[in-house]
């Protein structure tokens, strides 16, 4: 079992960029998985922690409804942003600047072989990052991703999840709102999730911006205690 991964900070990366690296480095874990399978050949698997800010760009889930966009492509252009229909789970979501947005590319044979305890310990990571600025986020029931007041008319989400796994190899992940321009998300139905607000980690701490660099530090801690993990970072893709 391999718990070593391999971190790259992307920077800002076009979201189609970003997601045909991801495609590559899934492909090369599977590769080695069914290599192992047919040939018995002991192979060890790797595993990649990608970071990344989009430019403004909206992406439907495989099980997600066109119909959540509510806004045509050609006025998505208008505002600069994109759109991609994609192969991870869930519905609508956005990306853009200000956002932290995490895919974990790891093969769960080393780690656990449990998708549910994976979103689990994924939700877990940012509510300890978000306790450490004296916010207390939570769950909410039936609806994955990070919340704030759950089951109250204030309820509000600030950090959706997605992901795609194959063999216990996973890709896609989390977009965590941090200094996010929220109004991009009332072009859209977020997550399908109707009749509840969104929320970005300056506006709940009422500051103008947050220093993304250290929550990135705080996520990635919170990330190697709960995976056990040991992470060595590359600088480039």
């Amino acid at each position: 079992m391999n718990k070593t991964i391999q971190l790259q900070d992307l920077g800002n990366r076009d979201y189609k960029e970003t997601w045909d690296y991801q495609e590559v480095l899934f492909k090369e874990i599977l590769d080695i998985k069914i290599k192992n399978r047919r040939e018995d050949a002991g192979l060890e698997t790797p595993n990649y922690f990608l970071l990344v800010e989009h430019p403004h760009v909206f992406t439907l889930g495989k099980s997600g409804d066109f119909d959540n966009l509510l806004v045509s492509e050609k006025e998505l252009a208008a505002k600069n942003a994109t759109f991609y229909k994609i192969n991870r789970g869930g519905d609508i979501t956005y990306h853009g600047p200000g956002q932290i947005v995490g895919y974990p590319i790891l093969d769960l044979d080393n780690f656990f072989t449990d998708i549910h305890k994976y979103l689990r310990f994924l939700e877990e990571m940012v509510i300890l990052t978000l306790a450490e600025y004296g916010l207390k986020a939570e769950r909410s029931s039936g609806e994955t991703g990070v919340w704030f007041d759950v089951g109250t008319p204030f309820a509000r989400k600030i950090c959706a999840l997605g992901v795609r796994a194959s063999r216990w190899v996973t890709m896609h992940g989390f977009a965590f709102n941090v200094n996010a321009d929220l109004g991009y998300f009332d072009l859209m139905i977020p997550c399908g999730i109707k009749d509840k607000a969104v929320t970005s980690l300056n506006v709940e701490l009422g500051k103008a911006t947050v220093d993304e660099a250290e929550v990135k530090e705080k996520l990635l801690k919170h990330f190697t205690t709960l995976f056990e993990a040991e992470i060595h970072q590359k600088t480039e893709a």
